[in-house]
């Protein structure tokens, strides 16, 4: 928008050039009250430049380790307490447990950029830690279930966010 040159672009127009989830993530990001330049490019790039891409992208790896794992009858295990010690779990598993506080949290300011910037941390988190912890391993079985666990908690918990800002979350991309 230029208020000198007199030139604008509809919301139509943002919808048909990035798509709603994009659109929706970018103005979920800011504060009401704040003015911001909207980088069309980057609502349109299918990067980690994109934030709405990169959570989308997060949630979507997870579901594609758990097809994997069940490929070779590997499944989640019922809960984690006592069987995972890394510090990879554990920033996953903080991070995850975070999310009531950060929900109850966006209510109270009746603003929503507090979850886009939790579910940026979390695909984050969860990044680093399937990148420094083997999730799936045929070897270690048991290890594998919890990593599992952990990792569809936090696939649950992306999901969860997204829904609340009115953003899709694909189960491949």
């Amino acid at each position: 928008m230029s208020k000198r040159a007199g030139t604008f672009v509809t919301l139509d127009d943002l919808l048909d050039a990035v798509g709603p989830d994009a659109a929706r993530w970018f103005f979920a990001s800011r504060a009401a009250h704040v003015a911001f330049d909207f980088d069309i490019e980057q609502a349109k790039a299918q990067s980690s430049d994109n934030p709405v891409y990169y959570v989308q992208y997060a949630h979507a790896r997870i579901a594609s380790i758990l097809r994997k794992a069940a490929g070779i009858g590997l499944a989640p295990a019922t809960g984690v307490t006592g069987t995972l010690a890394g510090a990879p779990e554990a920033a996953l598993a903080r991070a995850v447990s975070r999310f009531p506080e950060v929900v109850e949290d966006a209510v109270r300011a009746e603003e929503t950029q507090g979850i886009t910037a939790y579910a940026t941390e979390l695909a984050t988190t969860f990044h680093g830690f399937y990148r420094d912890a083997r999730v799936v391993d045929p070897d270690e079985p048991e290890r594998s279930a919890a990593r599992l666990a952990l990792a569809d908690a936090a696939r649950i918990t992306l999901s969860n966010a997204l829904t609340l800002l009115g953003i899709s979350a694909p189960e491949s991309m």
